[in-house]
């Protein structure tokens, strides 16, 4: 019957390869993997890094243009209560500038 591992099982035992405090075979004897199985779980988390940064650096991007589409809102609905406040003020002869 085939072992089935956990996602964190594999992350534990990656995290121990790759801080290199133990040889393959120790781990492999440790934790009763095949050594090859350790390899690929190695592998596979080396590929994986980099679209580690890329999703942090893509939530960064996505952050900081919802931050600038909603401060242009606000800037626009701002010109627009500026420009109805200064009509209502000069039809209704109120040209005295707010405290």
């Amino acid at each position: 019957m085939k072992k089935r591992f956990t996602s964190t099982f594999k992350a534990q035992v990656a995290r121990e390869l790759l801080a290199g405090e133990k040889t393959l075979s120790q781990l492999a004897a440790e934790y009763e993997v095949a050594a090859t199985q350790l390899s690929q779980w190695k592998s596979t988390v080396l590929k994986g890094l980099p679209s580690l940064f890329e999703d942090e650096h893509k939530a960064i991007e996505r952050v900081k243009a919802d931050y600038e589409r909603r401060l242009e809102e606000l800037y626009s609905e701002i010109g627009r209560l500026t420009t109805q406040l200064a009509w209502l003020r000069k039809k209704y002869g109120l040209d005295v500038e707010p405290r």
